[in-house]
């Protein structure tokens, strides 16, 4: 148990032993407020919740450094990506607070401000959730009790829908972009993204059994292309359709296998941000889809598989979605006809069932069920 004691100075100086076994004291003007706060960390001791006031005192701006040198498991992409909200979004707010002063209810004040100042729905659950595992991270580490950013209610991220080209359209809008016929094709019939397609190399196709094996995403961070692990860290192996499977080899027949298997005209990496406007962007509008993306045609190798006859697993496999839930989270609405398929051939087995049981109770010699319900019954 702790205790109190009156100074010479006439203050009152509380102490008490925490769970380590380490002598702890606070001094106070009056005498209630020393047994207050030790009243407090004892109860804080028997629930198990005690935390170091000291280690508590780290601002959220040097916490979010050694935060950020933690974060090795994350792609290179996505680690730039959290620097950058930290450094443009909750540096300017919280840098010189310490960890022990954040309040849940000044977590939710600036979650609205964020919302007032303009940021879209997504990018505000980004912003938080980067902020939240900074705490998450805290509350581990023993420097503070609970975590004040859970539970704070976030605006709904705004969808928008997916757009799905026709085998018409996708023809047309590779043959609006001149010299990357073949690129856009392979993008609208495999569903690659633009990285894991811009980083696969010749020895990585397989055109005898008309597959292409994603193992690499390109990747660029500031200004500089590095090569990293598809988004679900996983390879897999991509369908070729077989019409795309003699222009592939006529296409890499001059490459060496480790040689990129797409590039610009002149053999460099290609780059998301100077495709899209110079050479997509403008072939969009010429077709008359103006805003459309690089990113669409994954959707649409998504609808045209499933037009195919593809399920919801092979779609999932095909785009290198963690699972089968997230493929339908996104393309639920490509298989509302594999549900009407499905009732047509329950409808089917259904009524052959009732024309068999019809049948053989009509044979002779079988037992009829009594009809109990008729005029004539007694």
């Amino acid at each position: 148990m702790g205790n109190i004691q009156k100074r010479e100075d006439g203050h009152w100086r509380a102490r008490y032993r925490d769970p380590s076994g380490r002598e702890r004291a606070r001094h106070f003007n009056r005498k209630v407020d020393a047994e207050r706060w030790l009243v407090s960390m004892e109860s804080t001791k028997h629930r198990g919740e005690w935390v170091d006031p000291a280690m508590s005192r780290i601002t959220v701006g040097d916490w979010s450094t050694r935060w950020l040198q933690g974060q090795s498991q994350l792609k290179p992409q996505t680690r730039e990506r959290y620097r950058n909200i930290v450094r443009v979004q909750i540096l300017p707010e919280w840098e010189r607070v310490r960890l022990s002063a954040i309040s849940h209810a000044d977590v939710v004040a600036w979650v609205a401000k964020l919302v007032a100042d303009g940021y879209a729905g997504s990018t505000v659950r980004q912003i938080h959730r980067v902020f939240s595992l900074m705490l998450d991270l805290a509350v581990r580490d023993g420097r503070l009790l609970r975590n004040p950013a859970t539970g704070v209610r976030l605006p709904r991220p705004a969808k928008g829908e997916p757009v799905f080209l026709t085998h018409t359209q996708v023809e047309q809008l590779a043959e609006a972009c001149i010299d990357y016929e073949l690129f856009v094709r392979v993008l609208a019939y495999t569903g690659m993204r633009w990285g894991e397609a811009t980083a696969v190399r010749v020895r990585r196709l397989d055109l005898m059994k008309r597959r292409i094996e994603v193992v690499h995403t390109a990747v660029e961070l500031n200004g500089e292309m590095t090569y990293g692990t598809p988004k679900t860290h996983q390879r897999r192996s991509v369908p070729v359709p077989r019409s795309l499977v003699d222009a592939l080899a006529e296409h890499v027949a001059p490459k060496l296998p480790d040689d990129l298997v797409f590039t610009t005209p002149r053999g460099d990496v290609m780059r998301n941000h100077n495709f899209r406007s110079r050479i997509f962007a403008p072939a969009a509008a010429f077709i008359g889809m103006p805003g459309l993306t690089p990113h669409d045609l994954r959707h649409t190798a998504a609808s045209l598989a499933v037009q195919a006859g593809a399920n919801v697993k092979a779609v999932q496999r095909m785009l290198g979605h963690a699972s089968a839930a997230m493929t339908l989270d996104v393309y639920a609405g490509l298989f509302n006809d594999d549900l009407d398929a499905v009732a047509d051939r329950l409808d089917a087995a259904a009524a052959l069932a009732r024309a068999d049981f019809l049948r053989t109770t009509a044979e002779p010699g079988a037992v009829l069920p009594l009809d109990l319900g008729g005029e004539d019954a007694s």
